[in-house]
C-alpha cells in the first residue's frame, strides 16, 4: 500500500512535488500491525518502523507539537509511506528487521556489523577427528562450539586446546600425506595420530575431554584426569600421571580465567552507552559458564537518539538469525523488551529472557561492560578527532575549498612485470573504509610499465563508480611522482570527470619517510610538506597502506599462478584432477620431478595423460 502525491509545478530544476498529505494517506491505513516505510522524492527509503497498530503510529508524526528535531527532519523529506501489513507485531518486527539491513535507512539505527561469527569446529566422521577454525554456515557433519567474539579469540582457545588435549587442527591433505610426525608433535601440541604414535582408544579420549571442556564441563574432565593420574602412579608409569598433572594445573588456571561463578549455561552481557553523538554496544559472551571474550559494535544512530533505542535495534539486528542465549542482561530497561523477549524466543527455539534489574554478581558484570563501552567509544572518538585534525590539515596546506571526505590511494605492486596487481584503498574522515578497498588484476601490459598498469586500474575503477553512480574521492592519490600524475590526468579527462583533485606522492632523497614530494597536475610544481605536518602523517599513512595492500594481492596472485598455471596448460588436466596431484604429491615441484608410473598411481591419471603431464614439464623428446 503506497500514497504518494503527484508533481504539481516544473521548474528550472525539474519537478516540485507538493507536501504528503498525510491526511488523505490515514484516512484509509489500517490498524493492523505491520511495517511503514517513509520515502523521500527520489524513492530512497529514509526510515522503516514497526507498529502494533499501523494508523496510531504513523499518525503520531503528523501531529502539530511535540515532536522532536530529527522526526521534523524526517517528515519534511517525507513524500510518500509504504506500509506491509503483518499478522502480529513479531513479524513486523522480523520483516522491519530485514528492511533496515537491505536499505540501510538514513534515520534508523543502523548496525555495520554484519559478520557472521566464528566457532570451533570438531569433525566427527573421521577415526582422528581434526579441530579447526570455522566461519559461515555449518551445515558439515561434526561439532560447532561458539560462536566466540571475534577470530582472535577462537584461535586463542585453539592454542589452549593444543596445549591441554593435543588433538589435530592440520588440513586433512597434509594429514594424510605424512611419513614422519611434523614440528608440533616435537613441541607436544599434537599427538602424531596422522603416523600412528598414539592409539585410536587414547585419541578418542582425548576427544571426548576436549568436548567436555568445550561444553563447560571443564570440572568433570579435572575429576577424570585426576582419577587417571592416580592410577597411573599406582602403576608407577609416573612420567604420564606428570603428563595428567599438567593438565590439570592448565585446566586450574583457565578456570580461573574464562570460568564465571554462578553460572553454568548461555548468557550474554549488552551495555550500550551514547557520548559524542556516537553510541557503542559491548557484549560480553558466556557459554557454558566460560567467558569467551567481548566485542564492540559502533551503530550508525541518527541524532537525538536514546540509548534504550539503541539497544532495541542492536538486539533485533545482531541476534535474528544468530544463536541466542537463554539469557541477555542489559544496562537499560526497554519499553519493548516483551515484544523482544518473545521473537527472539521464537527464533532461538528455547525462552529468552531479557533483564535489565538485576543484583549481586550479575550487575557487576553490567558495570563491567559499561566500562567496558566507555573505554571502546572514546578510544575511537579520540581516533577520529585525530583523522578530522589530519584531514583538516590537508585542507590548509593545499589551498582546498574544503576539507576532504573521501581519499582514494592507488598502487601498482609487481616482481619484475610478474603478477601485476594495482590496489585502491579508501579514507574517510573516520578512518579506513575497508569495505571500498578494491584490487585489480593487471592484464595486457607489457611487463614493468607502470603508468599503462596505473591507467588501467583508474579507468576500471572510475568507469565502475560512473556507471554505478558511485561515490567520487575528494583526493585522489597516486604512489608515484610525474608520470603517474600524467597517467592519471589522461584517465580523468577522458572520463570527464573533473572534481577529483589528483596528487602523487613521490619517495624523496634516499626514500627516507618525511622527504616526500607531492606531484601535482602540470604546471604547478611539486611542493614538500613539513616533516611534523599532520597532513604529511594522513598522506603518508594512506599511501602505506595502500602500498600493503597491493603487496598482498600480488604474492597471492604469484603463489596461486606458480602453483597452477603449469598445470591448467595440460589438455584433460581440469581442477579435480589438478587438486589430487598437488595432494598426492605434495606440491607442483615434487609433480614436475615425478615419472610416468608415479604418475599413473595417482587415481584418474591413465598412462597416456599420465605422459602427456611429464612431456608438459620435461619436454616431448619423442
Amino acid at each position: 500500500m503506497s500514497v504518494k502525491n503527484p508533481a504539481d509545478d516544473d521548474t528550472e530544476n525539474g519537478q516540485l512535488r507538493a507536501p504528503f498529505d498525510h491526511r488523505e494517506f490515514l484516512r484509509t491505513l489500517t490498524i493492523r500491525p505491520g511495517v511503514y516505510r517513509m520515502m523521500d522524492r527520489d524513492g530512497k527509503v529514509l526510515y522503516v518502523g514497526k507498529a502494533k497498530n499501523l494508523k496510531s503510529r504513523v499518525s503520531s508524526y503528523f501531529r502539530k507539537s511535540g515532536l522532536s528535531v530529527k522526526t521534523r527532519a524526517l517528515i519534511q523529506q517525507t513524500v510518500s509511506v509504504e506500509v506491509t501489513v503483518t499478522q502480529t507485531e513479531g513479524e513486523a518486527l522480523l520483516l522491519e528487521n530485514n528492511l533496515i539491513k537491505s536499505d540501510k535507512p538514513r534515520y534508523n539505527i543502523l548496525l555495520r556489523d554484519d559478520k557472521s561469527y566464528p566457532y570451533i569446529y570438531l569433525t566427527t566422521d573421521q577415526d582422528y577427528p581434526r579441530l579447526a577454525f570455522h566461519r559461515g554456515a555449518r551445515n558439515r557433519k561434526g561439532r560447532y562450539f561458539g560462536p566466540y567474539p571475534s577470530a582472535g579469540s577462537v584461535r586463542e582457545s585453539l592454542n589452549l586446546l593444543q596445549k591441554l588435549f593435543r588433538i589435530r587442527q592440520c588440513q586433512d591433505s597434509f594429514f594424510r600425506n605424512r611419513s614422519r610426525p611434523c614440528l608440533q608433535y616435537q613441541i607436544k601440541r599434537c599427538t602424531a595420530p596422522c603416523v600412528e604414535l598414539v592409539s585410536a582408544e587414547q585419541y578418542a579420549e582425548d576427544v571426548r575431554h576436549t568436548i567436555m571442556f568445550l561444553e563447560g564441563r571443564s570440572r568433570a574432565v579435572i575429576d577424570d584426569l585426576g582419577s587417571r593420574m592416580e592410577a597411573a602412579a599406582r602403576r608407577l608409569d609416573y612420567e604420564r600421571a606428570a603428563e595428567y598433572r599438567d593438565q590439570i594445573a592448565i585446566l586450574h588456571h583457565i578456570q580461573q580465567k574464562q570460568y564465571v561463578s554462578g553460572v553454568a549455561g548461555d548468557l550474554d552481557i549488552v551495555a550500550g552507552i551514547m557520548k559524542g553523538g556516537k553510541a557503542c554496544v559491548q557484549v560480553f559472551y558466556i557459554r557454558g559458564g566460560r567467558n569467551l571474550g567481548n566485542a564492540a559494535f559502533f551503530p550508525r544512530v541518527p541524532e537525538e537518539t536514546t540509548v534504550e533505542e539503541v539497544l532495541s535495534a542492536f538486539l533485533s539486528q545482531h541476534y535474528l538469525g544468530k544463536p541466542i542465549p537463554a539469557e541477555i542482561l542489559l544496562n537499560a530497561d526497554l519499553p519493548d523488551r516483551d515484544l523482544l523477549a518473545e521473537v527472539l524466543g521464537k527464533q532461538a527455539g528455547h525462552p529468552v529472557e531479557l533483564r535489565s534489574r538485576v543484583r549481586g554478581d550479575r550487575a557487576h558484570w553490567v558495570r563491567m561492560a559499561i566500562t567496558n563501552a566507555e573505554h571502546a567509544l572514546q578510544s575511537r572518538l579520540q581516533s577520529r578527532s585525530g583523522v578530522l585534525r589530519r584531514m583538516e590539515s590537508l585542507q590548509q596546506h593545499l589551498g582546498l575549498d574544503r576539507m576532504p571526505e573521501r581519499i582514494e590511494c592507488f598502487d601498482i605492486s609487481h616482481t619484475r612485470g610478474e603478477a601485476t596487481v594495482a590496489s585502491c584503498v579508501v579514507f574517510g574522515i573516520e578512518g579506513p573504509v575497508k569495505a571500498d578497498y578494491r584490487r585489480f588484476n593487471i592484464e595486457g601490459v607489457q611487463a614493468g610499465d607502470d603508468y599503462h598498469a596505473m591507467e588501467q586500474a583508474l579507468t576500471r575503477r572510475f568507469r565502475r563508480l560512473q556507471k554505478q553512480e558511485g561515490k567520487l574521492p575528494d583526493l585522489l592519490l597516486i604512489d608515484g611522482g610525474k608520470g603517474q600524475v600524467s597517467s592519471a590526468v589522461r584517465v580523468l579527462d577522458e572520463l570527464q570527470i573533473s572534481s577529483v583533485r589528483i596528487i602523487g606522492i613521490a619517495k624523496g632523497p634516499e626514500r627516507k619517510a618525511g622527504m616526500e614530494e607531492l606531484h601535482f597536475p602540470e604546471p604547478a610544481p611539486p611542493v614538500r610538506l613539513p616533516a611534523d605536518a599532520p597532513a604529511l602523517h594522513l598522506i603518508q599513512q594512506v599511501r602505506d597502506e595502500a602500498h600493503r595492500f597491493a603487496i598482498t594481492g600480488h604474492r597471492q596472485r604469484r603463489a596461486k599462478a606458480r602453483t597452477t598455471s603449469a598445470l591448467e596448460q595440460i589438455e584433460g588436466v581440469g581442477p579435480k584432477r589438478r587438486q589430487q596431484l598437488l595432494q598426492q604429491f605434495g606440491g607442483l615441484r615434487e609433480v614436475a620431478r615425478a615419472g610416468v608410473d608415479d604418475l599413473v598411481m595417482v587415481k584418474g591419471i591413465k598412462r597416456r595423460l599420465a605422459q602427456q603431464i611429464y612431456d608438459a614439464f620435461h619436454g616431448d623428446n619423442g
